[in-house]
């Protein structure tokens, strides 16, 4: 039975009305003009320069796994950008709202935002930030890198990853829509229970959240399924467990995380969807429910969660430190165990966020160990980077810049990470800034890394490198930013101010508070330099142009084919010779292999399927938001209908014939041959077969030539 809710409510409306939309906010009212007249600008070009039906064929209706990758890193970007500026609120109110004499503008009584305003933001930012920023860049980076790396044409299922893609954006959207319509949650990105429970929270704040969380996990999930089955089913021949580059190994062990841990946190907010809409009590004490319930699910999710974010960036920097030390990377069996370990252990350590609710001194102790034991595998693969690092040839390029900041913020968040591991000082700083800064040390290695990663694999997917005087710029700004923000964090967190503060009481903290404002004004300035940097390398773009090898000190299958890639990835599928089979090549004159005459190849068609069914799953989430049931029963049978139609259609493949491939050959080996020798990119080209073979030797992945045999032909 639903519950009944105070307030009025219309059939065909539910719960909205004029009043619920903030149009005397003047900061939500500037947020509305900015996004309506970008829309407009945005979709006025796509008219002008009669761009839809291009939009419609190759993005929203794609099923390639690269353009999949490349939304979501826009999704993410995008939330990122938004969380950012969530952040930048939160910073400018707290150096403002400093002590009893502290001005108050725009209807609050200090600072600029009211209580309930800041509230919303923090919610936001801590939610967008890693559900909708961070887990989309890694999901969509894993998206592009992993099939090529693997030697495959694309995902194990294609049509699920672009389902998995449109949920995450509705899920997404759903958070901006709040912006303008009603209100946002405002009680802590994580939803405190029983304070998420309707009596205490009555409007559809909470509503906003658990329905956008929810439709995010849900993507996620479907992602890590497929993910699983594209790395263990689709290897390309010769690619052996132990062949496989540690990226793939870290995509791997983060989505056994996703796919255990996600489906936990669906059962925790369907329960608490079930407390607000159908009035069961799962969450609360007084009728026979349990708030720890909800925690400890939260967190048994929330935890591995971070590794789930921390291992892909981890496999980012062990692509990235190699090829720029132009050396093996060391001890790859090592990184493998530690990748799993790492996965392991982190089942083990959620109890850790519940060290001062009075738990005995042996539970204390057991999850303190465990979440000590992080440190060393993770140091484990500090030591393997320092070592390929160790007499290697360094070249300070873009990417190895991103990757030795991720590794000092790595050494920084860890060590800090040892420190909140110990019960007895957790006491002193749990809820405090001290954890939020340690926090933003693991989430700004995964920002570094993925940044790295944008830098190191861009000239694969777009075909040209990006321009590097802005992108230092941007770099070097990040830097300021993050040491004026985040240490004098850690000093307040340490001098006892606790998190989500709208007031703060203290007018000994304000110069520290004004630190870190200035730090947020050096973040403005990267993001400032970023846009430059963007534009300019599309600007300059056909100067920039690369061949297949970007760097020319790559090691793995990826840079093997085309830059940008074709739609087919690889014309013939590869034969895996060596751990790093690009590398391998190269050593040994092979890097330009043609196997004779291309073939047909079968390639799975465009459906706008998924875009719809992302749409009306949207629209669902709208509707149990505002209490409109028509609306909500119409999404869903419309989604049932869809799911179904789907299911008999069997028309799901298209043929890319052999003259395609060869005319996309043909043309990818002349663009080569024009921006310079075949030979300076790729290598002597060879035909057919070798009479080479190799075997993967040492924990370094050293490889080796054996007696002479015919290795096999790519085909």
């Amino acid at each position: 039975m639903l519950v009944h809710l105070q307030g009025p409510w219309n059939p065909l409306l539910g719960r909205l009305t004029l009043q619920q939309i903030p149009y005397q906010n003047p900061i939500l009212l500037g947020t509305f003009i900015f996004v309506a007249i970008l829309g407009v600008i945005i979709l006025g070009a796509t008219t002008r320069y009669g761009k839809w039906g291009y939009v419609w064929r190759e993005w929203l209706t794609t099923v390639d796994h690269k353009k999949i990758g490349i939304m979501y890193c826009l999704v993410g970007l995008v939330m990122l950008f938004r969380g950012f500026i969530d952040a930048l609120m939160i910073r400018t109110q707290q150096a403002i709202a400093v002590g009893p004499k502290s001005p108050g503008f725009l209807g609050a009584v200090h600072g600029y935002l009211t209580p309930f305003h800041v509230g919303q933001i923090f919610t936001a930012h801590g939610l967008i930030m890693i559900v909708f920023a961070a887990t989309p860049l890694l999901v969509g980076i894993m998206n592009i890198i992993v099939p090529l790396q693997i030697g495959a044409r694309d995902m194990a299922y294609p049509y699920l990853n672009a389902l998995g893609l449109w949920l995450t954006t509705a899920g997404a959207a759903l958070v901006m829509l709040s912006l303008f319509i009603g209100n946002f949650a405002h009680g802590g990105w994580y939803g405190f229970v029983p304070y998420f429970e309707l009596p205490y929270s009555p409007g559809v704040g909470v509503d906003y959240w658990l329905w956008a969380f929810q439709l995010s996990v849900l993507g996620t999930t479907l992602g890590s399924i497929n993910l699983i089955a594209t790395i263990v089913k689709m290897r390309a021949p010769g690619m052996t467990w132990m062949r496989m580059p540690i990226f793939t190994w870290a995509s791997l062990s983060a989505n056994l995380i996703a796919l255990t841990s996600f489906p936990v946190l669906m059962v925790a907010l369907a329960l608490l969807g079930m407390d607000r809409y159908l009035g069961t009590h799962f969450y609360t004490a007084g009728m026979g429910g349990n708030l720890m319930l909800y925690n400890d699910l939260f967190w048994v999710w929330g935890h591995p969660e971070v590794y789930f974010l921390i291992l892909p960036a981890f496999g980012m920097m062990s692509e990235i430190i190699p090829t720029f030390s132009e050396k093996t990377l060391f001890g790859y069996a090592t990184m493998v165990i530690a990748s799993f370990a790492i996965g392991g252990v982190s089942w083990g350590v959620w109890l850790h966020h519940f060290f001062t609710m009075a738990a005995a001194p042996s539970v204390n102790s057991f999850y303190s160990v465990s979440t000590m034991l992080v440190g060393i595998p993770t140091g484990v693969k500090v030591f393997n980077w320092i070592f390929t690092m160790y007499r290697g040839r360094v070249r300070y390029e873009l990417p190895m810049m991103w990757a030795l900041l991720a590794l000092f913020l790595l050494l920084v968040g860890g060590m800090t990470g040892m420190m909140n591991a110990f019960a007895s000082s957790d006491y002193m700083w749990h809820n405090g800034v001290f954890v939020v800064a340690h926090f933003h040390m693991m989430v700004l290695l995964i920002a570094a890394s993925v940044f790295g990663a944008v830098e190191y694999w861009f000239p694969k997917v777009f075909g040209f490198k990006l321009e590097q005087k802005w992108g230092k710029w941007f770099f070097w700004f990040m830097v300021l930013g993050t040491g004026w923000v985040f240490v004098p964090m850690f000093i307040l967190g340490i001098a006892g101010m606790t998190r989500r503060l709208d007031y703060i009481p203290y007018t000994q903290w304000a110069p520290y508070l004004h630190v870190m404002l200035v730090g947020m004004a050096f973040y403005v300035v990267a993001v400032g330099f970023f846009v430059a940097h963007l534009y300019v390398s599309l600007r300059d773009r056909e100067k920039n142009r690369v061949g297949a090898d970007a760097w020319g000190t790559t090691r793995n299958l990826e840079w093997m084919t085309h830059s940008p890639v074709p739609a087919y990835n690889f014309a013939f599928i590869p034969h895996v010779n060596a751990r790093d089979e690009w590398a391998w090549r190269k050593e040994h004159g092979l890097a330009e292999l043609h196997a004779g005459d291309y073939e047909d190849i079968h390639m799975p068609k465009n459906t706008g399927v998924p875009l719809f069914l992302g749409i009306f799953s949207m629209g669902l989430a709208f509707a149990l938001v505002w209490r409109i049931w028509w609306l909500a029963l119409l999404c869903l049978a419309l989604i049932v209908a869809l799911i179904i139609i789907r299911s008999f259609d069997r028309d799901t493949d298209t043929t890319i014939p052999a003259q395609e491939v060869d005319r996309v050959e043909r043309a990818a080996r002349d663009e080569v041959t024009e921006n310079g020798p075949a030979s300076d990119l790729l290598g002597d080209p060879v035909v057919a077969t070798s009479s080479i073979r190799s075997e993967s030797g040492g924990m370094g992945g050293k490889s080796s030539a054996a007696q002479p045999a015919w290795a096999p032909m790519d085909r």
